[in-house]
């Protein structure tokens, strides 16, 4: 069954593998203890962190082990705040950051901390010179993804890295996505990772902090780490993490070629064989296993629980697939469609014929989606009487997407040119795909407007 949901998580590597079970018979001691045990877990220990540390492009001492990457950001963010908490409190991030990022923020904002969100543009790229105005003299600290989780495009983190310099403050780098692949560009003050992303064990994150960032690590201390993860390592995880990522690392510029023409081919026979798809993210200035794309008039769950009956693992950013009953806030801020979105991410070593097959079976799926919800099948419904309405409204109140918007696509035609369809909403995801269908049909936005119960988007006939 084809897996392509590595950037949730990535298979466990072979060479993670057997470092895991080496290391099981010969970790498992206190590397704090001074026999003969405890000595040979320490040099276990101190050989991980060097290799984990020449990945990073950092000093030895720079760098500890954590419980997870979602742990690694929190220490880090918070020990940065706290250890500037005289510069000031304020946190600047990018708005598709990973949810850890944002728990953070969210809580040091609860606490009093103020926070600016800088956006991005339309393929999920802040721009530098943005991400500069949203540094003040009162900024403790700054973050900054290497590369997004979800449509995988690459940020510019030398360039803000630069004008953080120049601000006087730290930036913290979520590599959670992008150190298998290759070294985080300069510029960081502080890196995040996390093993299971590379093919290394769960449970393995990796925080460093670089040599004269002030850091002073919240909550109750310990003796290991540095003090900056306290409780007793997970040697033989850690090991394993560290052996996998420079196993993947010497992998990497090879495997990274044959993946990137694969999603190339993804991106490419999407959009010819799906109707009514917009392709996302950066099509060039992103990883090399990662693509997403969303399909108009798909329910989201619908589509992936049909994908994994043909045997296809993917994941989706829809709204419908998540507890939230939100679109991912990824989608959301970039501005596109997030119904029907699917995100696919090859492991290293699969096989074109995989992809092939996926891309045999794809349209079929979308197709048999469309028509179990009733979607248009033409871009715009003819009128259904000689002398059209002036003006619609559709109550969808109580549905959720994609029906909103099939039940807009219904009506357009409808209305004369320069008349107005009102669609009456309560699913969140409305706010993000009415707009996004108006961009792809040619059609006018003309806003939201409060209602009774949900909201009324107001879309212009133009054609």
């Amino acid at each position: 069954m084809p897996y392509f949901d590595a950037a949730s998580a990535a298979p466990l590597h072979p060479v993670a593998r057997q470092a895991l079970l080496a290391a099981l018979d010969e970790g498992w001691a206190d590397p704090a203890r001074l026999y003969r045990e405890g000595r040979r877990a320490r040099l276990l220990l101190d050989a991980a962190r060097e290799a984990a540390a020449e990945a990073v492009g950092c000093r030895p001492d720079e760098l500890v082990f954590t419980s997870s990457g979602t742990t690694a950001v929190h220490a880090g963010i918070a020990g940065a705040l706290s250890g500037r908490r005289r510069v000031g409190r304020h946190l600047a991030h990018s708005a598709v950051e990973h949810s850890s990022v944002l728990h953070a923020a969210a809580a040091h904002e609860a606490d009093g901390g103020s926070v600016t969100e800088v956006p991005v543009d339309r393929s999920g790229a802040v721009d530098p010179a943005v991400y500069g105005d949203a540094l003040r003299a009162d900024t403790a600290l700054a973050c900054l993804q290497s590369a997004n989780h979800e449509v995988g495009t690459e940020q510019p983190v030398a360039e803000v890295g630069a004008l953080c310099a120049e601000a006087g403050v730290p930036l913290l780098v979520d590599a959670a996505q992008s150190l298998g692949w290759g070294p985080v560009p300069a510029g960081w003050s502080l890196l995040t990772a996390s093993a299971h992303k590379w093919g290394g064990p769960a449970g393995v994150g990796l925080l460093a902090v670089r040599k004269g960032v002030r850091f002073a690590p919240r909550g109750p201390g310990g003796e290991r780490e540095s003090g900056r993860a306290p409780g007793f390592e997970n040697l033989p995880a850690i090991v394993a993490a560290a052996a996998s990522l420079r196993a993947v690392r010497a992998e990497a510029a090879a495997e990274a070629v044959r993946l990137r023409a694969l999603v190339d081919r993804v991106r490419s026979v999407v959009a010819e064989r799906v109707p009514d798809v917009e392709v996302v993210g950066d099509p060039e200035r992103r990883l090399p296993h990662l693509v997403t794309f969303s399909c108009l008039y798909v329910d989201g769950e619908t589509l992936l629980h049909e994908l994994d009956r043909r045997e296809f693992s993917v994941s989706s950013g829809s709204s419908c697939t998540s507890s939230t009953l939100t679109p991912s806030h990824v989608l959301r801020a970039m501005g596109v469609l997030s119904e029907g979105n699917i995100r696919v991410s090859l492991p290293p070593g699969t096989a074109g014929a995989d992809v092939d097959r996926f891309l045999e079976v794809l349209p079929g799926v979308v197709a048999e989606v469309r028509e179990r919800l009733g979607a248009p099948a033409a871009p715009l419904s003819p009128p259904r009487s000689p002398a059209p309405a002036a003006s619609l409204v559709v109550d969808a109140l109580g549905r959720r997407c994609p029906i909103p918007v099939i039940e807009l696509a219904k009506v357009i035609g409808e209305v004369p040119v320069g008349a107005t369809v009102t669609v009456l909403a309560d699913d969140e995801a409305a706010r993000l795909d009415i707009p996004a269908w108006c961009e792809m049909r040619g059609q006018e936005y003309v806003g939201e407007e409060p209602a009774d119960r949900g909201s009324a988007y107001v879309v212009r006939r133009l054609g």
